[in-house]
């Protein structure tokens, strides 16, 4: 086995366990989202009901509020999108790097 695969095996197993590491220490840990977590907070502080400054757009075009499945895929898009972009100008900026590479040795 070269030094490089396992380097890889032993990266890829770290990640594993700090993946899986937490949900084994805690049994009854609740895993809730952070919007929920700042509007319990603003109601400890402030005494009253946080109320919400706006509804998002496709909750008054629907009517109704999306289905969690349906905010996972949005997210889901929206990072893979962002994913796709950065990967795109990394991988101009090292193309550009070779060409300028190729254009001094000429």
């Amino acid at each position: 086995m070269s030094k490089t695969t396992r380097t890889v095996l032993i990266l890829l197993a770290v990640v594993v366990i700090l993946t899986l590491f937490p949900l084994f220490v805690r049994k009854d840990a609740d895993f809730g989202g952070s919007d929920d977590a700042g509007s319990v907070m603003v109601e400890e502080v402030t005494g009253k009901a946080y109320e919400p400054w706006f509804t998002p757009v496709l909750e008054r075009f629907l009517g109704r509020e999306l289905p969690g499945e349906i905010e996972s895929l949005i997210f889901c898009v929206q990072t893979g999108i962002g994913v796709g972009v950065i990967a795109f100008f990394m991988g101009r900026l090292v193309e550009r790097k070779k060409w300028m590479d190729r254009q001094e040795e000429r």
